[in-house]
């Protein structure tokens, strides 16, 4: 890639930089701005101004912080920005080498070996799906691909086999299932697999999905149909008529998931499993189904495409589980 390349094509690359002069007395809104510019990873040229490479999506951005800048009293001003000294555009480049990060992620995953034999499960895999989130985050900002994002990729997913081997120790040995319960599902049949359902994307839907990728497969591809698409062959259906897992006449989804999935002696995902099936059901009297409908509904208003709507959603479910999680009991005379 020539100094003038843009990250991951042949164009020309161009920067944009962004000169904002907030209003002094403002400081709340000022705080608010410094945490947006940060989330879209923006480098810090001095105070006041700040970096991104020329992109649609950051063009975007800049622009319309720099309408709400100047709605909130204050002046900003967006240029585009040509580098044509290597030696410059190498130094723009190290702005936005995020090493560091993966490197500390990496740090953080390893550490999980720890808990092996200690920890419970659930709770390694708690850890892990935040991790996973990080790694997301860090991915979407590697404007251009640090050599340490595939290693950490890698080590998240290993790391993801491992804590799936402790949470199903016996699946598809054939031992697990017992008379009168569900019949265990391999792990091997459902990682990395496609799983489709169809939209809109209700409370049961969106549950589900999250619960399928945060305990049964971090790994999947999520797939949304609608009313006139069929189901892939090589996907597993899910929330809908004649899908692999759905309704039953006393379960919600989400709860035959947890069934099919010996996930039912997690006591955090039971209890979302009882505010799913409420609010699916229509049901208002749990305590919670109010501010959750309500969080769903702003996720709603806020996204732009299904998958938009599950990253807003997840976040919901992911703060449920985490008030929700019951750590184990410690044994007497133990600290």
């Amino acid at each position: 890639m020539s100094a003038n390349d843009q990250p991951g094509t042949g164009a020309p690359l161009r920067w944009l930089v962004l000169v904002s002069v907030f209003p002094v007395e403002d400081a709340a809104g000022r705080m608010r701005l410094l945490r947006t510019l940060e989330g879209l990873g923006c480098a810090v040229m001095r105070e006041g101004v700040f970096l991104l490479p020329d992109t649609p999506g950051n063009r975007s951005s800049f622009q319309r912080l720099a309408d709400h800048i100047s709605r909130a009293k204050g002046d900003a001003w967006m240029f585009p920005v040509n580098v044509e000294s290597t030696q410059q555009a190498k130094q723009f480049r190290a702005m936005f080498d995020r090493s560091g990060r993966y490197a500390e992620l990496i740090k953080t995953i390893e550490g999980l070996k720890a808990g092996f034999g200690v920890s419970d499960p659930t709770a390694l895999s708690q850890v892990l799906a935040k991790q996973r989130r990080e790694f997301e985050t860090i991915s979407v900002l590697d404007f251009f691909v640090s050599p340490l994002r595939q290693r950490a990729e890698r080590a998240l997913s290993e790391m993801e086999e491992s804590v799936r081997k402790l949470m199903f120790p016996g699946n598809g040995n054939g031992d697990e299932a017992g008379a009168g319960k569900p019949p265990t599902r391999s792990k091997k049949q459902y990682f990395r697999r496609a799983w489709a359902t169809r939209t809109p994307l209700f409370v049961d839907r969106l549950a589900s999905a999250w619960l399928i990728r945060r305990f049964i497969d971090p790994e999947a591809t999520l797939l949304w149909l609608d009313k006139r698409q069929a189901c892939p062959a090589t996907a597993v259906g899910f929330g809908f008529e004649g899908a692999s897992f759905a309704n039953s006449s006393t379960r919600v989804t989400y709860e035959e998931l947890l069934a099919a999935f010996r996930l039912e002696r997690n006591a955090g995902l039971v209890k979302i499993g009882k505010l799913v099936h409420a609010l699916d059901a229509g049901n208002r009297q749990v305590p919670e189904a109010a501010g959750v409908e309500t969080l769903l509904a702003g996720a709603r208003h806020r996204a732009t495409n299904e998958d938009e709507l599950l990253r807003e959603s997840e976040r919901t479910f992911d703060l449920l589980y985490e008030a929700y999680y019951e750590l184990p009991q410690v044994a007497k005379g133990k600290e």
